[in-house]
Order: C-alpha cells, then structure tokens, then sequence
C-alpha cells in the first residue's frame, strides 16, 4: 500500500527528529567535557609570574531575548578578555572579571600572574 508524501512523513519525522535530539545531546556533552577538561588542567598547572604589557583589550557581549506573555525581555552578558604580551613576543588572550578588566589600559607594563588559561592577577609597575 502506498500512502504517499504522508506515509514517508510518518516514516522520516521519527528518524529526524531522534537524529536531532542526539546530536543536540552530543554537543552538549562534547561542550561539558571540553569545560571540565580546561578547569582540569589550569588546576594542575602551575601558577606563574611573568613581566608582561597589556597589548588589548575587548569584551563579548551576548543578547538574550525572551517573550514572557505579552512582554519582551532582553538580557546580555559581557566578557572581558585582556591580551598580554610577555618577554620572548609570545602573547595569551585571558579571561577576566570586569572590575580587573576595568583597572587595565592598554600600554600597561607589570607582572601578569597565571595558572594554564586562567587569569590570576596583574601588578601594574610604575615607569
């Protein structure tokens, strides 16, 4: 029996939707292991002080938007990520709070304190 374009719906719609669901599931398991897999290794890795000039700055701002009954609400984040140079040219994107954020200006030189990709602190030296 041939039940035409609504029978193949009947038989793909399962298909595609248990298709999407699991690769939904699997990015968001991918996206936890990737998070613990960081927060693992900047704990065993040590903390280091090096001299270092600020080099830039920037923030990411995301924008959420929700609709509660008849009401639109909109939420954003910022985060703030500061660039360093150290001694031998290489440089390293760290992320940061805002109020460390805010105490940095580009040109700064002083002791960039880290542990793997966590920011830890930075001691600003007088020229």
């Amino acid at each position: 029996m041939d039940y035409g374009f609504f029978g193949i719906m009947d038989t793909i719609f399962p298909l595609m939707f248990g298709a999407v669901f699991l690769l939904i599931v699997g990015v968001m398991i991918l996206a936890l292991v990737r998070s613990a897999s960081e927060w693992s290794s900047n704990n065993s890795s040590p903390v280091l002080s090096v001299d270092a000039r600020v080099v830039s700055k920037r923030t990411n701002i995301t924008r959420h938007m929700s609709q509660a009954d008849s009401s639109h609400m909109t939420r954003s984040s910022t985060v703030y990520y500061a660039t360093f140079q150290v001694e031998s040219g290489d440089r390293m994107e760290l992320r940061m709070s805002g109020r460390e954020y805010g105490l940095l200006a580009e040109g700064d030189r002083g002791k960039l304190t880290f542990q793997g990709t966590r920011y830890r602190g930075f001691e600003r030296r007088l020229v």
